[in-house]
């Protein structure tokens, strides 16, 4: 049976002071899976995130989100469509005046009509799917880069979204920390039922998590499928990117 497509992207296209930025993009993320949107700078990746988080309106072209149609949403639609959708910066965007679980709780203190009993079990449950259960009294000050991460993660996924986009989530981390959020993610991918969009440059971080990789070159679609099938790609500007990753594959079929 096909898997349901969560975000269908069809001949998007976005221009800047008259210059084009995306060109004719077109992908679609299917339901629980991991998709990975890569491309170098200007490529026009973050402009594309920013039009999947509805910060950028629709010129031309179609984004469909859940099912909806992101240009014909009136607010109250797409307030309730981003309720939907989980968001992990890279920089945490934590607030410094919080505890972690504070900074947890606000998404359902704002949004939701819980009770506080049930707020508090929520982000306790939270905290200890990103293992941060002892660290709910701290502050972001007090916390490391990893923690800080995980204190994010928790946030995001605090109304139970069935969409989670991350924005790099795993910069500045140490190679360590990088692949224990990595698979934090993919536990929360298979606990949770989420379906992931994630920008990242980490190529170790798109071998362990992505289902499936969308690469951005000067605002077009060049190359999109599976890891594996990236290395067979005919684009020169694909193959660069992940020169590495063909070299350890290479080096494995000699040894």
């Amino acid at each position: 049976m096909d898997k349901e497509a969560v975000i269908l992207v069809e001949e998007l296209h976005s221009s800047f002071d008259g210059l084009p930025v995306l060109s004719g993009v077109s992908f679609t993320v299917l339901k629980g899976e991991v998709t990975v949107i890569l491309g170098g700078s200007g490529s026009g990746k973050t402009t594309l995130l920013k039009h999947l988080l509805s910060l950028f309106p629709i010129e031309q072209g179609r984004v469909e989100i859940l099912g909806r149609d992101l240009r014909t949403l009136r607010e109250a639609e797409q307030v309730a469509l981003y309720l939907q959708m989980g968001v992990f910066y890279q920089n945490g965007a934590l607030l410094n005046s919080l505890t972690v679980a504070e900074n947890v709780a606000l998404p359902l203190e704002q949004h939701t009509d819980l009770p506080r009993s049930v707020i508090e079990d929520l982000v306790r449950m939270k905290l200890g799917l990103v293992h941060l259960a002892h660290a709910r009294h701290l502050y972001p000050s007090q916390l490391s880069g990893g923690m800080l991460k995980r204190a994010a993660l928790a946030r995001a996924i605090a109304m139970d979204p069935p969409l989670l986009f991350c924005d790099e989530p795993g910069a500045g981390l140490d190679p360590i920390s990088l692949e224990s959020l990595d698979r934090l993610i993919l536990n929360l991918k298979n606990q949770l039922g989420m379906t992931i969009v994630m920008v990242t440059h980490e190529v170790s971080s798109i071998l362990r998590v992505a289902d499936k990789i969308v690469f951005l070159d000067e605002g077009k679609v060049v190359f999109q499928g599976t890891v594996n099938e990236v290395l067979s790609s005919e684009n020169q500007g694909v193959l660069d990117y992940f020169s590495v990753l063909r070299a350890g594959k290479d080096h494995g079929g000699k040894g």
